[in-house]
């Protein structure tokens, strides 16, 4: 994959700031990525933003978007983006269609094509059904999606997104969500700004952490549990008693730690669905072993496959995910302010 965004140790001090906004920071975004920049309030999130879409200047080091400068090649560069600001001003009188022709004719489009073009973004967004209607009457979820449809009027090749989801209710998100994914699959690449790592875990197909300016983690989602949860965790339960197993658990040279989980209190004893729903609460109904086990994939399979071969008779076995937003929590909690 080629790279489109590069940073380079990237420095930007505020005037009378105890520290550097950006201490030096470096990150490569390839094409056609969703990247999840990710950190706490005040961790430098929008001043990285604010840099790559040219509206703010730094002392130290080095941006390009497509091969091009943004100190220097401005214009190249916001051509190539769209910026999509924690805070924005629309025009609320204007229709949702009126609003994105008007900026395809800040972009030099022909009028014959805005018609087309504002249509078609309405469709993408969901927001067809509401094209007449003037934008001060949009909820806040159909605004933000207005403004993502906007941000890619002159078909940019990134999408600059600093917290697009601040504010929306849960189903405004999972819709933004969607669209996201959307444009990754049209070819879009996305960097994304967010202080709720959950909101991203399911989509991003890489992840850097700031913390305080500084990168404290890059990489795909599964590089960065790999390097920092060395280990995988599993939940077995199993069709009859436990202690034999836990014995032969116990004595496994892949197994760090093991534990007895006992089943849910009021876990339902019956479940109307059929088969499954009943295999389902049999399982809910049962004590799980909750194994740590040292190694990858291959390990876990091999520790499935040596439980079964062993004898014991295996109901199910899951692994259990570190959730990005566990490790993001491990990663800067002995980092002080």
């Amino acid at each position: 994959m080629s790279v489109i965004l590069e940073i380079k140790d990237l420095t930007k001090t505020y005037p009378k700031a105890r520290r550097p906004a950006l201490d030096a920071l470096s990150l490569q975004v390839e094409s056609g990525a969703i990247y999840a920049f990710v950190g706490p309030n005040g961790a430098g999130k929008t001043t990285t933003i604010r840099i790559i879409a040219t509206l703010l200047g730094f002392e130290r080091g080095e941006v390009r978007l497509g091969g091009y400068s943004v100190r220097t090649q401005v214009r190249e560069v916001r051509q190539l983006l769209g910026y999509i600001p924690d805070e924005f001003g629309l025009y609320d009188e204007m229709s949702a269609s009126e609003y994105l022709e008007f900026f395809a004719s800040c972009y030099g489009m022909p009028p014959q094509k805005r018609r087309s073009v504002a249509t078609d973004l309405l469709d993408l967004v969901g927001l067809s059904h509401r094209a007449g209607d003037e934008v001060r009457t949009l909820s806040r979820g159909m605004r933000q999606r207005l403004g993502l449809a906007r941000a890619l009027v002159h078909e940019p090749a990134l999408i600059l997104a600093d917290e697009p989801a601040a504010g929306l209710d849960p189903r405004a998100r999972v819709e933004l969500r969607d669209i996201l994914r959307v444009l990754q699959e049209l070819g879009k690449t996305i960097f994304i700004s967010s202080h709720v790592l959950r909101e991203l875990d399911d989509i991003a197909t890489h992840v850097g952490i700031l913390e305080q300016g500084r990168m404290v983690a890059e990489g795909t989602p599964e590089d960065i549990r790999r390097k920092l949860r060395p280990h995988r965790c599993a939940r077995i339960v199993l069709l009859g008693p436990t202690d034999d197993a836990q014995a032969w658990l116990a004595q496994h040279p892949a197994v760090r730690s093991l534990a007895l989980e006992a089943p849910p209190n009021g876990a339902p004893s019956k479940n109307g669905g059929g088969t499954n729903g009943a295999t389902l609460n049999a399982t809910l109904r049962r004590p799980e072993l909750v194994v740590t086990v040292e190694g990858d994939d291959e390990a876990l399979a091999a520790l499935l496959a040596e439980l079964i071969g062993a004898g014991f008779p295996v109901l199910s076995f899951t692994e259990e995910r570190e959730t990005l937003e566990n490790l993001f929590l491990d990663l800067t909690q002995g980092i002080v302010s």
